[in-house]
């Protein structure tokens, strides 16, 4: 089943300078317990897309379906209701509150989804992802992968079907970023749909497929070459 769903998206962009293209008749689809990472080059177009997926940008032309929810049509309150419900994001810059400590940090997007007993919720996701001995803790007493894994927590605390991840490792150490990447993993074999972008090339032969976006469009998309690869032939 295809939790995002894309068909002849654009997005352009009015400068001094003229219209940028940022995206341009992209073709889309991703399912249920897919993890599928976004390859390109500064400038490629993978930002957009994710932020239209994440309904923090909308399209100029196409369709953006998520969930059943199509984003070009939804009014604001029905966007702040599928961001809330449906999309959880993960940034690079970890976007964490610094005066809350972790489970707080946690708790809030337990909280903001409406989930039942956000504070068990929080406290059983940052056991999974490692840090349970650490949850009273604020971001400025972790380390950076130990933040982003916060981060990644507070994601699954909303139990959310999409999961939306921005340069996850680009920040870290290659043994925490390995770690980050195993945790993206599970979440897509636990039946969530799991979209990744990245400039790392390395890291597309952990996903079950591949898009290369270039100026805009799509320029492929299929498995990694070669096969996926486990985590432990990764090197970068």
């Amino acid at each position: 089943m295809a939790l995002i769903e894309l068909s002849g998206v654009a997005r352009h962009y009015e400068t001094g300078a003229g219209v940028v293209t940022a995206l341009d008749g992209v073709a889309l689809s991703v399912e249920a317990g897919e993890l599928v990472v976004v390859l390109g080059p500064s400038g490629s177009g993978k930002t957009t897309l994710l932020n239209l997926v994440g309904a923090l940008d909308t399209a100029t032309a196409g369709r953006v379906v998520v969930a059943g929810n199509d984003l070009t049509r939804a009014s604001r309150a029905e966007l702040f209701r599928y961001r809330r419900e449906t999309v959880s994001f993960v940034f690079q810059s970890f976007n964490l509150f610094p005066a809350l400590t972790a489970l707080e940090n946690v708790r809030f997007g337990a909280d903001v989804a409406g989930r039942e007993h956000p504070a068990e919720v929080a406290v059983e996701v940052l056991h999974q992802v490692g840090l349970g001995e650490r949850m009273e803790h604020f971001p400025s007493q972790l380390s950076g992968g130990e933040q982003q894994r916060v981060a990644i927590a507070r994601a699954l605390a909303t139990q959310n079907p999409v999961l939306l991840a921005d340069e996850p490792t680009g920040e870290l150490d290659f043994h925490t970023g390995v770690q980050i990447l195993e945790l993206l993993e599970a979440q897509a074999g636990s039946g969530r749909a799991v979209l990744v972008v990245t400039h790392n090339r390395e890291i597309s032969r952990m996903a079950d497929r591949v898009v290369e976006l270039s100026g805009g469009h799509v320029v492929a998309d299929g498995p990694p070459a070669g096969g996926r690869a486990p985590s432990s032939a990764l090197r970068w």
